[in-house]
């Protein structure tokens, strides 16, 4: 380490639902620096996710909240060199990566879906999260699989 780790700068919740899990949403979300237009994108496929959703005792912000969760990996793989040979050493994931890796899952899948705006395509892939199912989901099981696959070269943890 060269420098002292920079310090984590406290989050400003969103003024909707005063929450700031969704201000570092927006923000993984945001183009450009382009702020109210993501801001505009999430709350519009929050409220399309309201108009859609069955279950009818959550709301929709708690939808979007266990999609993240369902996303969230548990263990992921990182190379590392042992006498010339690289292994991929399953290891465990810190809680704030867990959700940084969620949602930009989340974001990335539902930009590569194929609905006409981008809200629609948010709002599909958090509904298909919920249900345990969509492209973010697979990403989440194969990052497991290949934990799992790979759990022969966990002596070699750092």
């Amino acid at each position: 380490m060269r420098k002292k780790q920079a310090k984590k700068r406290p989050l400003l919740p969103d003024p909707k639902f005063n929450d700031q899990l969704v201000t570092r949403f927006v923000n993984n979300l945001m183009w450009d620096g382009k702020k109210s237009i993501a801001f505009k994108i999430f709350y519009d496929a929050i409220d399309i996710v309201d108009q859609r959703k069955q279950d009818e005792e959550k709301t929709a912000i708690d939808l979007w909240k266990d999609a993240l969760s369902n996303v969230m990996p548990h263990v992921e793989v990182r190379s590392r060199r042992v006498g010339g040979a690289t292994f991929q050493i399953p290891m465990q994931i810190r809680p704030d990566r867990k959700v940084s890796l969620a949602m930009k899952w989340l974001i990335s899948y539902s930009r590569k879906r194929n609905e006409k705006s981008m809200a629609q395509r948010l709002a599909n892939e958090i509904l298909a999260a919920a249900k345990e199912e969509g492209a973010a989901v697979k990403k989440r099981q194969d990052t497991h699989k290949m934990a799992e696959a790979n759990k022969a070269f966990s002596h070699f943890r750092f």
